[in-house]
């Protein structure tokens, strides 16, 4: 073997030592980091119920976890839902986080855990309509210092995308909670083409007074020139 060549058994020790040890201490702060999301929802969630109580008791509020790695978030006819991804990601090389000189310096600052963030309708659970849509409004892209941003729908696109300079802690989360949540609230459920549901089986209207088998989501069928941004 050449002189400062390693060998295969030695490149392999290098990875488990600086790679995969790397990824297991993303793991680790993405889990400490979602339990600071499981806080802050739980607290907003107390916060806004109790002011809304004032003006309308209908609405409806709750926090709830749904396992280790997923809580939701039902707020009025919404429901949010966040997800910690079990993995940890790298980038493309094209994507715009390898232009900056903390990731040109230190190529492993762009490895991140990632939480995402989805809307359903409440009544898709509620109704056990398997056939509704939800849509993913957010990811959350956390890395083992801190330094986070969010690719999103609308403000969360463009309100948290300074990986270099933003690093997470409990306002950053308090805001972009707030931020789904007003995206949610202000993306209303529309009707879709009538072309596009003239016609229903037999079935599907008998298993829809059960199961409600025709499917509904907040947008089948249209496009918007307001919600052609991410994700769309």
């Amino acid at each position: 073997m050449a002189k400062g060549k390693l060998s295969p058994k030695e490149l392999i020790l290098k990875l488990l030592r600086e790679k995969s040890a790397l990824k297991q201490d993303i793991f680790q702060n993405i889990q400490l980091r979602f339990g600071d999301f499981k806080k802050e929802l739980r607290q907003l969630a107390d916060e806004l119920r109790a002011e809304a109580v004032k003006f309308d008791n209908r609405i409806s509020i709750e926090y709830k976890e749904r396992s280790v790695h997923e809580v939701e978030l039902l707020i009025a006819g919404d429901l949010l839902i966040f997800h910690m991804h079990t993995n940890v990601f790298e980038f493309d090389k094209n994507h715009p986080v390898w232009k900056s000189s903390y990731v040109k310096e230190n190529p492993y600052n762009s490895y991140c855990g990632m939480i995402m963030v989805y809307n359903f309708l409440a009544d898709s659970f509620k109704y056990n309509r398997v056939n509704d849509i939800g849509y993913l409004i957010a990811r959350i892209f956390i890395n083992k210092e801190n330094h986070f941003f969010v690719e999103g729908k609308r403000q969360l696109g463009f309100l948290y995308n300074d990986f270099v300079n933003s690093t997470i802690d409990k306002d950053a989360i308090r805001r972009i909670c707030e931020s789904t949540i007003l995206y949610a609230l202000d993306f209303d459920l529309l009707t879709p083409p009538f072309e596009a549901v003239k016609e229903v089986s037999v079935s599907e209207l008998l298993e829809a007074a059960n199961q409600m088998q025709l499917k509904t989501g907040k947008r089948l069928g249209f496009r918007f020139q307001a919600d052609t941004d991410q994700f769309e």
